[in-house]
């Protein structure tokens, strides 16, 4: 997932309240994979893996820890990225990565982190707002999601299953990028032509 500002304006930091966030999720990095990211090219509609559904995968193979090392690289050298999925670089199997910390319309969140095989198993506050993506770099979309989120998945390398609750923009990322490795882009959750907008901005 993209943010739909221009890469250049302010972001602040929200700071996670501990009374919200899952402290294992919070506390993971990167490091925890023992291998180096590589950088990924990022597919875009129509490629055919971004409408297929990814396979489940097990979150302790080195091939997949590797995948989550790459994520990781390439969402941070990707301005406005705030997540990304496996489909996104190629790769056809329920992977993501996240982190919101940056952005001005987070509230609590548990900064960067990868999932596997997640999946929604609560949710509720539905709310409209604007979504971009870097699959779609020429549009972003008016998308209703929930802003109350329970999510529950595996951390890549360690195989743990954790459960974390989400909130306003932390909530929408997860849900883009699950409906990612579902083969679902923002342009199909979007109410109809009216809610499809051209890009003011690129990435």
């Amino acid at each position: 997932m993209s943010s739909p500002e221009a890469p250049g304006e302010a972001r602040g930091h929200a700071e996670p309240p501990p009374e919200t966030v899952n402290q294992r999720v919070a506390e993971w990095n990167e490091a925890e994979l023992g291998v180096e990211g590589t950088l990924l090219g990022v597919v875009t509609a129509p490629a055919p893996v971004l409408s297929a559904e990814g396979s489940r995968v097990d979150p302790t193979a080195p091939e997949v820890v590797q995948l989550a090392a790459d994520l990781v690289a390439t969402m941070r050298v990707s301005p406005g990225c705030v997540g990304l999925a496996a489909p996104q670089v190629g790769e056809s199997v329920k992977v993501f990565c996240v982190d919101v910390s940056e952005h001005p319309k987070t509230r609590d969140h548990h900064g960067t982190f990868v999932l596997c095989n997640a999946e929604v198993i609560e949710s509720s506050r539905n709310e409209k707002a604007r979504e971009g993506c870097m699959s779609v770099p020429d549009l972003t979309g008016d998308v209703k999601r929930a802003t109350r989120l329970v999510v529950r998945g595996q951390l890549p390398g360690t195989g743990e299953t954790v459960t974390l609750r989400a909130n306003a923009f932390e909530a929408r990322a997860l849900q883009h990028e699950i409906d990612h490795c579902d083969g679902f882009l923002f342009l199909d959750r979007a109410a109809g032509a009216h809610a499809i907008h051209a890009r003011k901005t690129y990435l």
